[in-house]
């Protein structure tokens, strides 16, 4: 759970910055990647973390301009980039504007439950990376570099001039 803030603000850059590293790399063409037809594509799943920042937030008195619908997918991965960018810097636009180191301590009903807020801001950021490493998953089977995120990736390892572990 976040305490202060600044200190998810601080959590949030890093994190929304490589999501955005994520779908700045897709291609139209990726979007349709699949592990089978029952499973949701690179493109479902990279307009989902867009629009799961006001899903997710949508039980808080936080108001911000961002995607409420992860369907239907758009079609063009710059889009879905733009959108990201947009609903995160509105997102942490309204969190600086509305919220106080206090709110984070208020409770809400998420899920069918009482958390904090603090604890919200939490289960966001986890629920991107879960969702950015299935992206990096199709995004290898698409043929596409993955950039590093926590680490070098495969490529980045060339790039450095050496061979990856």
């Amino acid at each position: 759970m976040f305490q202060t803030l600044d200190h998810f603000l601080e959590s949030w850059e890093f994190e929304a910055n490589a999501t955005q590293k994520i779908l700045n790399s897709l291609t139209d063409e990726s979007l349709k990647q699949e592990i089978t037809s029952e499973n949701w594509t690179l493109g479902r799943i990279a307009w989902h973390n867009v629009a799961s920042i006001r899903i997710i937030t949508s039980n808080t008195d936080l108001t911000f301009d961002a995607p409420v619908e992860d369907y239907p997918v758009p079609t063009s991965a710059q889009f879905i980039a733009d959108s990201y960018h947009q609903a995160s810097n509105a997102f942490v636009q309204a969190l600086k504007a509305q919220w106080t180191d206090h709110t984070l301590q208020e409770s809400i009903n998420f899920i069918g439950q009482q958390i904090p807020n603090g604890s919200l801001l939490l289960f966001l950021i986890q629920h991107q990376n879960h969702h950015r490493g299935q992206m990096t998953v199709l995004m290898r089977q698409a043929g596409l570099t993955v950039p590093g995120i926590y680490g070098p990736s495969k490529e980045d390892w060339v790039k450095f001039g050496m061979e990856a572990p």
